[in-house]
């Protein structure tokens, strides 16, 4: 696939001599992909996708990102990760810095912006996530919902070509988990490659050109939405849709 933007090949991982939790990924995402990655817990979803920004370390295959081997060279790490942008379970802002000081951080400490420029970035992508009106707060001032938003908002400012989302509205009371959900449709329609590991299977049918099934630290399948939930061709993909929607 040559307009890949992703490519994982034959790729392992292992924690210590005994957990295997990456066996043999082939998985290639094209640029502007959205692709949604399910399953059970354990499968290997988060380990997967923490690869792309070398938050977790590979011992076996190949990844490259945006053209850029992901090896143990540090300036390769580096440079990739200008390119990737991630979101987790947890919010991780710091508490004592106001909502703005947390975005305009990492520009100016690491892309060595002017202060006044990493403002403008930093409210424009608030704006973004409809969430100008707390650049003031402190975090704990805010809901989980609007805390995530912040968050995302901090990935954007250092404009990411690809995003990645780790279970993006599991930390999140059920009312917050639209307005999170809401956000990242509206960045999935511009046009960003992303990869989201959830259990919100209505956000998949809605915005992932292809869902990917793990279970047990392989991929066992991978299709359109449409096909996916309607078609599933794997015993252990219809066990789990069963499980998850009743399906």
């Amino acid at each position: 696939m040559s307009d890949a933007i992703i490519e994982f090949d034959k790729v392992n991982k292992w924690y210590g001599d005994t957990f295997h939790v990456l066996r043999d990924i082939d998985l290639n995402v094209a640029r502007g992909e959205k692709i949604v990655i399910c399953g059970p817990s354990g499968s290997g979803k988060s380990t997967l996708i923490r690869c792309v920004n070398a938050l977790e370390e590979y011992q076996e295959g190949r990844i490259v990102v945006d053209g850029i081997a992901l090896t143990d060279d540090v300036k390769a790490v580096e440079a990739v990760r200008r390119k990737v942008g991630m979101v987790f379970q947890q919010f991780n802002l710091f508490p004592h810095l106001t909502v703005l000081e947390n975005l305009t951080l990492a520009p100016m400490w690491v892309g060595h912006t002017s202060k006044k420029e990493a403002e403008e970035r930093a409210m424009q992508q608030l704006e973004r996530v409809r969430i100008a009106e707390q650049a003031r707060k402190f975090p704990l001032q805010l809901s989980g919902g609007q805390q995530q938003r912040v968050a995302i908002a901090r990935a954007l400012c250092l404009t990411p070509k690809i995003m990645l989302f780790d279970e993006p509205t599991s930390a999140l009371d059920p009312e917050m988990i639209k307005e999170v959900l809401d956000v990242i449709v509206e960045l999935a329609g511009q046009g960003m490659t992303m990869l989201c590991v959830t259990h919100e299977m209505g956000f998949a049918k809605a915005v992932a050109d292809r869902v990917v099934f793990m279970d047990q630290g392989q991929i066992v399948e991978q299709a359109a939405p449409h096909e996916f939930f309607d078609r599933p061709t794997n015993e252990r993909t219809r066990d789990f849709l069963a499980k998850i929607i009743g399906h």
